[in-house]
């Protein structure tokens, strides 16, 4: 059961490692990158990430649930082969 669970979590952590690049090349995608290195966010997104932050998922609007259920989508797999093994 051990070794499953550390497949299991190898598996989450190689898809969690994805999502995470993916989101950071489109947040940089947005910003702007100064001499410095550093990166500026346009305040509008800021706002907006600020407010969804802040909000319960039951509160999102239908359309961030769905990028929430889309981000899940890339576990499934991983979870339902982990839970077959258990």
């Amino acid at each position: 059961m051990e070794a499953a669970l550390d497949a299991a979590m190898e598996d989450l952590a190689a898809v969690e490692h994805e999502r995470w690049s993916h989101w950071q090349r489109y947040v940089h995608g947005k910003g702007t990158v100064q001499a410095d290195g550093s990166l500026v966010l346009p305040a509008d997104l800021v706002r907006r990430w600020e407010k969804q932050i802040s909000t319960p998922y039951s509160d999102l609007t239908e359309k961030e649930k769905e990028s929430d259920r889309e981000q899940v989508r890339r576990y499934l797999d991983a979870v339902a082969d982990a839970l077959s093994k258990a």
